[in-house]
């Protein structure tokens, strides 16, 4: 059975876009979101985003070809996303 796979992208350049982060990654396979974290005071960029890639296959070959890869020369740090945990 296949399942979403959400993965957590780090070292993100502060300028790229969930529309660019989505484009990059359609290159591992089928993409079902790709959200850039914002600031909810500044709306800037935090420098991280989630992906959420169709299935298990696509999201491992997400990690091999993007994992210390480099993104508008910032190398990238791509996971499996963690359960957020609670922060009290």
């Amino acid at each position: 059975m296949n399942l979403v796979k959400k993965l957590y992208v780090g070292n993100l350049p502060y300028t790229v876009t969930d529309d660019q982060l989505r484009e990059f990654f359609l290159k591992a396979g089928e993409v079902l979101s790709a959200v850039v974290i914002l600031d909810k005071h500044t709306r800037r960029s935090k420098g991280f985003g989630f992906v959420e890639m169709a299935d298990d296959e696509a999201a491992t070959s997400a990690i091999q070809m993007f994992h210390g890869k480099e993104m508008d020369g910032r190398t990238l740090v791509v996971n499996e996303a963690r359960p957020r945990e609670d922060s009290r």
